[in-house]
C-alpha cells in the first residue's frame, strides 16, 4: 500500500526513510542521503522535499492507521494515548522554537531550554485481546504546536492583546482536541464509525478546552487534581425559578482516597512487564463544571503501589492516580487497563529520540521543521509496523542471535525492542546484494579552473595605442 502522489516523490521518500533507519551517525538530512548510497548525487531534490512541502505526513501516518485497524478485531476499541514532547534545538532562527521549560530539570529548580514542540497520538496495539496484557503503540499523528512568539517588552498594548488572543488558540490543549477530532474523523472515513475512540492522557489536557470539544463515539481518560470539585446530578427541581444543573457538592479525589466507609476493590491489569492488583474506588454518575453539566463521568482512585528497591530495603509507595472517564459505563477492568498503556508512549519519544534521532536535521525553512520529525516518526511506525506483520504482534524473540551476555534478558522481555528490530533491518541490508558502482560524471564538473588570469597576448604600448584612437 502505498500513497498516492507522484511516484519519484514517493521512491524518493522510501529512500530517505531507508537511509534514516539504518544510518549510524547523526539522523540529518545528510546522513540519509550517505546512508542510502546518494552521497554523490545531486541532492537538492531531495531537501527539497521537505522544504517545498512535497508530501503530507496524513498520507504516511494513514498507511499505517489502516493496516492497524484491520488486525484488531471487529468489536475492539482503538485505544489512543495523547501527550506532547519537546526536540531541543540551539538555534535563534529556527522558525517555532522557544524558551520552554525542560522538563528533565529537577523538582526543586525549574531550568528553560530552546525547543520545538509536538503533539503526538499513539495507537496501542495489544499483543492479547482476549486477557490483560501488554500493548505497543504505534504513532499515527505527530504535528507541530510552537506558541504564538511573545512581544518584546517595548510591545504596544494592542501587540500585546493580540498575543493574549493567539494564546487561546494555539496551544497544547487545542492542539490535543484537533487532532482527537482529526482521529475520529479519519476512523469514520475508513469504515470504522461503529469502534468507539478511547484516548488516554495526563492532566494537561484534562480540561475545558478537550472535554468540551470531544467528538462524538469518543471516551476520554485523563488524570485529575486531586482537589477538583465534583456534584453530584440534582435530585430534583425547584418549583419556581431558575433550572439547576448542578447538585450537592462529591467528594473530592483526595477525600474518596481517605474515606475509610468506601471498601477498595480489586482488578488485575498488566503494567511494567507483569500483572498488577490494582486496588481502586470509585464514584460514577457525578459532574465538573469544567466538563459541562450535560456529560456525567466516572471518577477512579487508584491506589499507590508498594514496591521495594532491594529485597531487604523497607516498602516504598508511589503517588496515588486520580483518573476521570467520560463513559461510566465503560468497565473498570477496561479503564485502568487503557490508562495503563498510556505509558508505551513515553516509550515511543525515547526510542524516536535515541534511536531513530527525531530532532537532529539541521533544517531552517518553515516547512521543513515541521516535516523532517513528522517524517521521521513515520519512518518509525513504519518500521514497528513492518516488523509486527514479518514476525506478529506477540513476537518476543529477535531473529538473529544475542551475545551469551544478553540471552538472560532478552529470554525475559514480553516484546521486541526498537533497538532489536532495527539491528534486524541494518542487518538484512548488509547481507543484500549490491549492484553495480553507479557512474558520477553527471554529478562533478571536471572543467580546469586556474586562479589566476591568462596573460594578455598584446603589450601594454599596443593596448594604450587602441584605446587613443
Amino acid at each position: 500500500m502505498r500513497p498516492t502522489g507522484d511516484s519519484r516523490v514517493i521512491d524518493r521518500l522510501t529512500r530517505l526513510a531507508l537511509g534514516l533507519l539504518t544510518c549510524i551517525g547523526r539522523s540529518t538530512v545528510t546522513g540519509m542521503l550517505s546512508a542510502a548510497g546518494r552521497e554523490q548525487h545531486d541532492w537538492s531534490a531531495d531537501y527539497r522535499v521537505f522544504s517545498r512541502g512535497r508530501f503530507q505526513p496524513s498520507e504516511l501516518f494513514g498507511l499505517v492507521e489502516a493496516r492497524l485497524l484491520e488486525h484488531l478485531p471487529p468489536a475492539q476499541a482503538v485505544v489512543t494515548a495523547l501527550d506532547d514532547t519537546k526536540l531541543r534545538k540551539t538555534g535563534t532562527k529556527i522558525p517555532g522554537v522557544s524558551y520552554q521549560r525542560d522538563p528533565m530539570s529537577p523538582p526543586f529548580h525549574t531550568n528553560f531550554i530552546r525547543a520545538q514542540r509536538f503533539v503526538q497520538l499513539s495507537l496501542m496495539m495489544p499483543l492479547d485481546v482476549n486477557a490483560p496484557a501488554a500493548a505497543r503503540g504505534f504513532p499515527i499523528r505527530f504535528r507541530h504546536a510552537p506558541p504564538p512568539p511573545r512581544p518584546g517588552a517595548k510591545a504596544s498594548p494592542e501587540q500585546l492583546a493580540a498575543y493574549r488572543r493567539l494564546q487561546k488558540t494555539q496551544n497544547l490543549s487545542v492542539a490535543g482536541a484537533e487532532i482527537i477530532k482529526d482521529c475520529r474523523s479519519s476512523l469514520d472515513s475508513r469504515g470504522a464509525a461503529a469502534r468507539m475512540l478511547v484516548v488516554s492522557v495526563d492532566g494537561s489536557y484534562t480540561n475545558r478546552t478537550v472535554l468540551k470539544d470531544l467528538p462524538p463515539r469518543t471516551t476520554l481518560i485523563g488524570r485529575i487534581r486531586k482537589d477538583a470539585k465534583f456534584c453530584f446530578p440534582p435530585s430534583e427541581q425547584p418549583d419556581r425559578g431558575r433550572r439547576r444543573d448542578y447538585g450537592d457538592a462529591a467528594p473530592t479525589p483526595e477525600a474518596l482516597l481517605k474515606d475509610e466507609t468506601t471498601p477498595w476493590s480489586h482488578v488485575r491489569v498488566w503494567a511494567s512487564g507483569k500483572y498488577h492488583d490494582c486496588q481502586y474506588k470509585t464514584i460514577t454518575s457525578i459532574q465538573w463544571r469544567k466538563a459541562g453539566a450535560h456529560r456525567l463521568l466516572r471518577l477512579i482512585v487508584i491506589r499507590p503501589l508498594g514496591y521495594r528497591l532491594t529485597a531487604q530495603s523497607r516498602l516504598l509507595y508511589r503517588q496515588p492516580a486520580y483518573l476521570i472517564c467520560t463513559d461510566p459505563s465503560l468497565p473498570l477492568q477496561t479503564v485502568i487497563q487503557d490508562y495503563f498503556w498510556r505509558w508505551d508512549i513515553e516509550v515511543n519519544h525515547r526510542d524516536e529520540k535515541q534511536l531513530i534521532g527525531v530532532g537532529q536535521a539541521q533544517v531552517r525553512s518553515k516547512l521543513s521543521v515541521e516535516l523532517v520529525p513528522a517524517f521521521a516518526v513515520a519512518s518509525y511506525s513504519m518500521l514497528l509496523l513492518a516488523s509486527a506483520q514479518t514476525h506478529g504482534f506477540d513476537a518476543t524473540q529477535p531473529a538473529f542471535s544475542v551475545p551469551k551476555w544478553r540471552r538472560r534478558s532478552v529470554a525475559l522481555q514480553h516484546r521486541l525492542t526498537t533497538g532489536q528490530i532495527l539491528a534486524d533491518l541494518r542487518r538484512s541490508q548488509l547481507d543484500a546484494p549490491s549492484g553495480p558502482l553507479p557512474n558520477f560524471d553527471h554529478f562533478e564538473n571536471r572543467v580546469a579552473r586556474h586562479k589566476k588570469c591568462s596573460k594578455s597576448l598584446i603589450s601594454r604600448q599596443q593596448a594604450i595605442d587602441y584605446a587613443m584612437r
